[in-house]
């Protein structure tokens, strides 16, 4: 049985998930929804539908960009593995001063399907860090697999945003009490770090092997 396949599915998967897990408006408003049980289904699957297609984009155009220069190729995995190296040095930062999330206010469940997915949106599509994560990062990440792997590396980083999206939006009554506890974002930001600083250094070791 061909098992190549897995260490490319967890990495896009790991990294993926370290990548959409944050504090943010995007999370937040999902979780708003998913307290409220007002559409939950239609904006969780826009949010996850809206990240498979940038990272779709990343894995197709940008990576197979930097896939047929072997100059890029290093410059991209040099490039990724100090962002990945910084942005586990900020989760480790969050995780010594960490934050709550809290979905609490009011209009969370107000106005109709529209507006809920107009809002979604919005923190989505001019978020630019969104870009930055999944077309260049990810792009430049997945241009570094064989075309079959890079794949599965995009595939894995999906199935991180569907996971995490449906189980924010669903399971809301149950994660807003435990990450309204500073304690539980520092676990969090904590083990964003390691994923991050674990990818970096999965990263350099191939660009010297």
């Amino acid at each position: 049985m061909d098992t190549g396949w897995i260490a490319p599915a967890w990495q896009g998967f790991g990294l993926g998930a370290g990548l959409i897990i944050a504090i943010g408006a995007q999370n937040a408003y999902v979780l708003k929804l998913g307290l409220s049980r007002t559409h939950v289904f239609p904006v969780t699957t826009f949010c996850f539908l809206a990240d498979a297609l940038l990272i779709a984009a990343g894995a197709a155009g940008m990576g197979t960009l930097v896939a047929s220069n072997p100059t890029l190729t290093l410059i991209a995995g040099i490039g990724g593995a100090a962002f990945l190296f910084f942005y586990g040095l900020r989760a480790f930062r969050l995780a010594l001063k960490p934050g709550t999330l809290k979905a609490g206010g009011n209009g969370g469940g107000q106005g109709g399907l529209g507006a809920a997915l107009g809002v979604a949106a919005a923190l989505t599509f001019l978020n630019p860090h969104v870009y930055l994560d999944t077309v260049v990062l990810l792009g430049s990440i997945a241009g570094q697999y064989p075309p079959n792997e890079r794949i599965v590396f995009g595939t894995g980083a999906a199935v991180a945003s569907a996971v995490w999206f449906y189980g924010l939006g669903f399971g809301a009554t149950l994660l807003a009490p435990v990450f309204a506890r500073p304690r539980a974002w520092q676990v969090l930001d904590a083990s964003i770090g390691c994923v991050m600083w674990g990818i970096a250094f999965a990263l350099v070791r191939g660009l010297v092997a």
